[in-house]
């Protein structure tokens, strides 16, 4: 012990000092004790056989026969060498067994230190090392669909920054060259294409918080209700513009709910934009809330073209869009972020050219 006490610098780290138990009991296990058990076993057994040769060369022998015949110990320990070599064999055979699935463990580990995610061992031998195969497994597996998912990721950002960067790029170079004037009409796709990239920056920024679990939300009792009518009020004129009819279908007493505004007033101004720029002229958007459980259920539900069945199920994945949709596709991939991120849920009912309704949950205050 060193004076004072204290920690040697050669400990390991997050190990306690002093040391409550001995340095060979931090590998208890059924794996372990099992193979105490095997060497308890086996010195017992030879302990037990060399008394038994001992007894048999001496068996039948009284003190005036003299001492037994030497032919006696070379068949008794004959015996004992071959038996000795058999479990040596089986042993061997044993850890050759326990061996393999370690050895395909650490070459899978190696494949996927160079970049390999689809490799995967098999799943046999002790249960220790079946449940340490199939844990393998099953972070590959996830190891795999993350970097298709990074991928797939990179790819579509790419695309989305690529259309408005061209625009930008075109305008530019035709004003510098003397082909467009400088005017508010060749400038006019220059901004809305800047103002195109600041909303997918933002996007993407809401996306990388909330998954990591970094979003910051300024929860506070808030009115659903006036939340929902004033959203509504802002969609009224393009709405109009479309010929969609915008209607609130709201209880006269609803609980308040625990949420940060802003974000839940993008999230239902997600919602309504997507629903009028799906719904033909003549048609209508809906808005609901219902007090449902230990919160609040609002609904958005529109009667226009709808989404197909094979679509549907991946409406709230990133850059997942329906055909001839102008947006990135992260505007509902956003919206279950912040749901998710107040303790709620998010889902979808559509039927093709029937309408889509979209409905989120938000825990009371």
């Amino acid at each position: 012990m060193r004076p004072g006490g204290s920690r040697p610098p050669w400990w390991p780290e997050g190990e306690p000092w002093p040391p409550t138990r001995p340095p060979w009991m931090r590998y208890r296990g059924r794996f372990a004790r099992r193979f105490l058990l095997l060497f308890l076993g086996l010195v017992a057994f030879f302990v037990l056989l060399s008394i038994a040769v001992y007894q048999f060369g001496h068996a039948y022998v009284s003190p005036a026969e003299g001492p037994p015949p030497q032919s006696r110990y070379f068949w008794g320990w004959g015996f004992v060498i071959v038996l000795v070599v058999v479990l040596i064999v089986a042993a061997g055979r044993r850890v050759r067994r326990m061996a393999a699935p370690v050895d395909d463990l650490v070459e899978a580990a190696g494949r996927i230190r160079s970049g390999d995610y689809s490799v995967r061992v098999r799943d046999d031998g002790a249960p220790e090392l079946r449940s340490v195969a199939q844990a393998f497994n099953a972070m590959t597996a996830q190891l795999e669909a993350s970097e298709k998912q990074r991928r797939s990721f990179l790819a579509d950002v790419t695309h989305e920054l690529r259309t408005p960067l061209s625009i930008i790029r075109g305008q530019a170079e035709g004003i510098a060259d003397g082909l467009y004037p400088a005017d508010t009409v060749h400038l006019a796709p220059i901004v809305e294409a800047t103002q195109t990239l600041e909303r997918l920056v933002d996007d993407l920024r809401t996306l990388a918080l909330a998954e990591t679990g970094h979003l910051q939300l300024q929860r506070e009792l808030i009115d659903i209700a006036a939340l929902i009518n004033d959203t509504l009020a802002s969609f009224q004129a393009p709405a109009e513009a479309k010929g969609v009819a915008l209607a609130a279908d709201l209880p006269a007493e609803l609980p308040t709910v625990s949420a940060d505004a802003v974000r839940i007033r993008g999230v239902i101004a997600n919602l309504l934009a997507n629903a009028i720029a799906h719904t033909p002229a003549g048609g209508s958007v809906r808005v609901g809330a219902t007090p449902s459980g230990n919160g609040v259920t609002v609904s958005v539900t529109d009667t226009g073209e709808g989404i197909s069945a094979d679509l549907l199920p991946r409406i709230f994945d990133r850059f997942v869009k329906t055909a001839g949709s102008s947006g990135s596709g992260l505007g509902l991939a956003i919206a279950r972020d912040l749901v998710t991120a107040h303790g709620g849920t998010i889902t979808a009912e559509s039927s093709v050219g029937s309408g889509t309704t979209v409905r989120f949950t938000l825990p009371a205050g």
